[in-house]
């Protein structure tokens, strides 16, 4: 069962095996100097932990998922809320969450079907260094 207390940060739930997802992963962490967010793939444990407790349907991974203060965030309005703590510039794209959310998982919905076609995809989940592995959750 999911408690909010038992993590205090917030989780990323991703597609492992997504090109574009693991980049936007690699690229959190890169401007994410005071280590707020966590991660775990769909594939994972965690991540199918949370998928079930949530109600989410397991069998499409078509969606940026972020797991805040007990509550889910996904696509647009997901990413939207992890720029508010990135460092640097990326705070500012926050502002886009007045636009009616509609329209931006509208965008985001085009990129999401896609993605395996424009970006790629790996036969395996990406393996983040001994370092990063605290960040994430199996």
């Amino acid at each position: 069962m999911y408690e909010s207390d038992t993590h205090p940060h917030p989780v990323i739930l991703f597609d492992g095996v997504c090109n574009l997802c693991n980049k936007t992963i690699q690229f959190v962490i890169k401007h994410d100097p005071n280590r707020v967010y966590r991660f775990a793939s769909f594939q994972s444990t965690f991540g199918k932990e949370m998928l079930r407790y949530f109600k989410i349907d397991d069998s499409k991974f078509e969606t940026f998922i972020l797991l805040e203060n007990g509550k889910i965030y996904d696509r647009s309005t997901g990413a939207l809320r992890v720029c508010k703590k990135l460092n640097g510039g990326w705070k500012m794209m926050s502002a886009f969450l007045i636009v009616p959310k509609f329209i931006r998982d509208a965008v985001y919905n085009v990129v999401s079907r896609n993605r395996y076609k424009w970006f790629g995809k790996q036969d395996v989940c990406w393996v983040p260094t001994r370092e990063l592995e605290k960040l994430f959750y199996n």
